[in-house]
Order: structure tokens, then sequence, then C-alpha cells
């Protein structure tokens, strides 16, 4: 069974915004606007996209 993977960029600005928002970013690999990751879709993954999603565009990945 093959991992399924999504695609994120973050498309917006992290300054003004929460602490933990912007340490959320960090642990998803993302500091920059238009930095992308592409990140194995696991549900701990999926929670910090929801906290951040208003700052982020996720693709998902076909495999």
């Amino acid at each position: 069974m093959t991992k399924k993977t999504i695609v994120v960029t973050q498309t917006k600005s992290s300054i003004g915004r929460e602490g933990s928002q912007r340490q959320t970013l960090i642990g998803l690999g993302l500091n920059k606007i238009g930095r992308s990751r592409e990140l194995e879709d696991t549900p701990s993954i999926r929670g910090m996209i929801n906290k951040v999603k208003h700052l982020l565009q996720v693709n998902e990945v076909s495999s």
C-alpha cells in the first residue's frame, strides 16, 4: 500500500499571527510565502494544516 501525500504551499504571511500559528508553519517546514513541501497525509499533519488553513494552499498528490 502506498502512502498518500499532499503538497502544502504557503500563500500568505505569518506576520501579525499568533505565535502558535507561526510555530505550526515552521513545524510544517514552511516559513516564507511560496514555499512548498510534500508531506505524508496523516491525522497529525491534517490537524496542523487545519490550524493554519487560511495561510495555505493544499493539493493532494495522485499516486
